[in-house]
């Protein structure tokens, strides 16, 4: 077995959500999610099937967020992963209503962060073991890292 890690290129002001599903509808119902929860959003949807032709399926209103989608779980080439690109929106509009899509099996993650796919190959293909999200932590937040966090959640509308 062979263990890899693919780093999944981010673009400027987006965010990605990855994960497994295992149905071929799934690019079109992730589609419908997206453009009903968040209409404004514009992103890129990308969908690799593990069975009969094994293509990459994609949809999306971002033709460019799209083309990365679908090099990202190329470069994954594990069987039914899924990659979104996201602009003008967060994961946490549409986190929920992507978990409960009934294709969708899991997320592995939902981030803006540099970002590696830990992949295994065997025999048969690959798979995905997780992810590498981001960079270790520094410290515990003090008083004024508090305060920073309350300030920016407020700042972009997501307390009161």
């Amino acid at each position: 077995m062979e263990i890899q890690a693919i780093r999944v290129e981010i673009p400027e002001g987006c965010n990605v959500i990855l994960g497994q599903t295992h149905f071929i509808k799934t690019a079109e119902d992730l589609h419908e999610i997206i453009a009903t929860t968040v209409p404004q959003a514009r992103f890129g949807i990308a969908f690799t099937e593990a069975s009969g032709p094994c293509l990459v399926r994609t949809e999306g209103n971002d033709e460019e967020l799209v083309r990365l989608c679908a090099d990202t779980v190329g470069e994954i080439g594990a069987g039914h992963v899924f990659c979104v690109l996201l602009k003008n929106a967060y994961p946490i509009n549409i986190l929920n209503q992507v978990k409960n899509c009934p294709e969708v099996c899991r997320v592995f993650c939902a981030t803006a962060n540099p970002l590696e796919v830990l992949v295994a190959g065997t025999g048969q293909g690959r798979g995905v073991l997780g992810v590498v999200d981001g960079f270790p932590p520094k410290g515990v937040e003090t008083p004024e890292d508090r305060e920073n966090r309350k300030s920016l959640l407020r700042k972009i509308g997501y307390k009161l």
